[in-house]
């Protein structure tokens, strides 16, 4: 910081503590924006995982339901009636 004549040392002191004030506040703002962005971006991928799971608890219930359809059909040592 330069020294000026007729300064004196407790305002130059002020500036110093302005600036770093300053310097505080933007880096607060900068990280405040960060954890929006983050929260935006966790709630989509939350979003994104129930319909995912709801997915997969869907084909499960599809799987069971073929699978008790066809044990009744055809046991597990039977031809198929193509051979």
């Amino acid at each position: 910081m330069a020294t000026f004549p007729g300064q004196s040392p407790n305002f130059q002191g002020h500036l110093m503590i302005e600036e770093r004030l300053v310097n505080i506040e933007a880096k607060i703002t900068f990280q405040e924006d960060l954890i929006e962005e983050l929260n935006k971006t966790v709630y989509q991928q939350q979003k994104k995982l129930d319909r995912l799971e709801a997915v997969c608890e869907s084909l499960a219930r599809n799987f069971a339901s073929l699978a008790e359809a066809g044990n009744g059909s055809m046991s597990a040592n039977e031809r198929p009636p193509h051979y």
